[in-house]
């Protein structure tokens, strides 16, 4: 998420109770968890497995809880709770905000654009022209919407992501990060009945232009999808994952998090896809491989039975 307008990072050391280490004159741009900093951005960290991934990622500042030395151009917010600083950060600039009525008056709807009966447009939505939105389709806050796209009905764009803090040390296991980002759903896209979409953590879920989604789909938090994909009924895919332009995935494949799906890769139906493929080849299989090599496997998987009885033959 970004800032309406740079932050002082000494206004945000008061706003958390942290102490400074580093440059105090500088400003904070935004804030985001670690797979999608930026230099400007705030970023928190509370085990040292990750210490040196953060210190040494693009993000100019990081809420710590530990005093280290300071990595040049970087500045070190250091308080006992990281994690409760960070959601304390995104509470102030993302309150939480009940709705009052179906469709918020700061939503912007554009010309020639028709909304059906019971559907939800949250706050500071933004949808393009000549766009439809079918009954029961669910826009939440701060979504944005290109033109000449259709929604069918039963879908829920920006719905929270299922992103968590654990730890085993308190009561409470599993803590929610508190989300900022958005879903933004690019001109001439076309998504099916009963899909959810879930926004980002602190950057934006997309969908690219021309992409046509089948019914029952569900996209993971921070999920890039390309221009013109194909994605089949029940896919589902995992958060902060990068899938390329022109590909086509169908029916109940499964994509695993933090991964690239090439351009223009093939995933067949039922697959399951646990890391980085390349692009312009054909997959299948759970997990995939080349989808001629996974046929011939199959072929000879089902020849055992004729060719253990020629064996014991002997």
């Amino acid at each position: 998420m970004q800032f309406p307008s740079p932050v002082s990072i000494e206004w945000i050391s008061e706003l958390i109770g942290a102490t400074i280490l580093g440059d105090k004159t500088k400003n904070a741009t935004g804030i985001n968890e670690i797979h999608k900093v930026s230099n400007g951005d705030l970023v928190f960290v509370d085990h040292p497995k990750y210490y040196q991934k953060c210190l040494n990622s693009d993000a100019s500042f990081i809420i710590i809880n530990k005093a280290l030395e300071v990595p040049e151009g970087k500045v070190l917010l250091v308080v006992d709770q990281p994690f409760d600083a960070y959601c304390k950060i995104v509470n102030h600039f993302r309150p939480f905000e009940p709705a009052s009525k179906n469709i918020s008056d700061s939503a912007t709807i554009g010309e020639n654009t028709n909304i059906y009966p019971n559907v939800f447009i949250g706050k500071d939505v933004v949808i393009g022209k000549d766009t439809i939105i079918y009954p029961n389709v669910t826009i939440m806050d701060h979504c944005i919407i290109g033109d000449r796209v259709v929604i069918q009905a039963g879908t829920v764009i920006g719905s929270n992501s299922f992103y968590y803090n654990g730890k085993k040390d308190r009561e409470v296991w599993y803590k929610k990060m508190p989300d900022c980002g958005r879903v933004i759903i690019e001109d001439d896209v076309e998504i099916g009945a009963g899909c959810t979409i879930d926004r980002g953590v602190s950057h934006d879920t997309v969908i690219g232009k021309g992409t046509k989604m089948d019914n029952m789909i569900h996209i993971g938090h921070d999920t890039v999808i390309g221009h013109n994909c194909l994605i089949a009924a029940q896919v589902g895919i995992a958060g902060v994952v990068n899938v390329e332009n022109g590909v086509t995935l169908w029916g109940q494949v499964g994509v695993s998090k933090t991964l690239t799906i090439g351009a223009n890769a093939v995933v067949y139906a039922q697959s399951g896809v646990g890391g980085d493929l390349e692009p312009n080849k054909v997959y299948f299989g759970s997990p995939v491989q080349d989808a001629k090599t996974k046929s011939r496997e199959l072929v000879w998987v089902k020849r055992i039975p004729e060719l253990w009885e020629k064996v014991m033959g002997k």
